[in-house]
């Protein structure tokens, strides 16, 4: 029996701004959102979703503003992984759930909790690469993540996950494949720049190089008062062989789904045989400090 599922990605803006209502409704009202695409995707029978990066807060990290602070919750036990839990258990789906964790005061991660179809958490992943350039500083919020690189066997597939400027890195990449991922998401948050050029190359290589699919989800709109620039959207799916095979708008607050034969990765693999041509004892250097 051939094995597919069916995979949905939600991108979509702020539904109120940071400046025009305290932290807590604006939190809330991204959450509210959220839920109506995720009501959305149990409709058309999605059994794998994801959100985008930090999905139910603003892109808060260019403030520096010790407030934001207060938005991160305990994984799993913070009341929206608790949500999430029971929509997951309502539609049968697999949810991906990148937030803001607080482990303990004063300790944070830009952090992705993985429920199952039943309701139950499976685990995490934590952003390994946090970036300090231009208007993402988030090295003021995060710590490095330190749980290495995760797979989740869910009752659909194995999943992993690589958030936002992580897929600048192949090598973390590489370990998700060897892991055992045969879909991966990147929930992100980026503007036009230098990063839309990159958008559609780095992630289609990675499922090549890797024989995986992706899921890449990306914000839309402009985000006040720090006005960073634009986020455009553009999330898609992406197979082993680096076609794109379902894409969403620039612009629009959207669900972009897409089948995916998982068998499709065996017969690439068969075709590409990255992974027994692989020669690990010429990587030392890898693992070194250089320069």
């Amino acid at each position: 029996m051939a094995r597919k599922v069916i995979s949905g990605l939600i991108q979509c803006g702020l539904p109120v701004q940071a400046e025009a209502a305290p932290m807590d409704a604006v939190v809330k009202a991204m959450l509210e959102k959220h839920l109506g695409f995720i009501d959305e995707a149990g409709k058309k029978g999605v059994q794998v979703l994801c959100m985008q990066e930090i999905f139910n807060t603003p892109y808060f990290c260019p403030a520096q503003d010790p407030k934001w602070f207060r938005t991160a919750e305990r994984i799993p036990d913070g009341p929206t992984i608790s949500i999430l839990r029971e929509y997951a258990k309502k539609y049968s789906m697999v949810i991906v759930a990148p937030i803001y964790e607080e482990q303990m005061t004063g300790v944070y991660y830009n952090t992705a909790a993985v429920i199952d179809a039943d309701g139950k958490y499976l685990g995490k992943y934590r952003k390994n690469h946090i970036p300090q350039v231009g208007g993402f500083w988030e090295k003021y919020y995060f710590k490095p993540g330190n749980l290495g690189y995760p797979t989740f066997q869910t009752a659909y597939c194995n999943v992993g996950v690589y958030i936002c400027y992580d897929r600048h890195f192949p090598e973390g990449a590489r370990l998700l494949a060897l892991n055992g991922a045969e879909l991966v998401f990147n929930p992100s948050a980026t503007v036009a720049g230098i990063s839309k050029h990159l958008w559609k190359i780095e992630q289609p290589a990675h499922a090549v190089a890797n024989g995986y699919f992706m899921g890449n989800i990306n914000r839309i709109g402009r985000e006040t008062p720090w006005n960073i620039g634009e986020f455009y959207g553009n999330s898609y799916f992406v197979d082993p062989r680096g076609n794109i095979v379902a894409e969403g708008s620039a612009d629009k607050d959207e669900l972009v789904v897409a089948e995916l034969d998982l068998d499709f990765i065996r017969e690439v693999r068969d075709q590409w045989q990255f992974f027994r041509d692989r020669r690990p004892e010429t990587y030392e250097n890898m693992i070194k400090l250089l320069p």
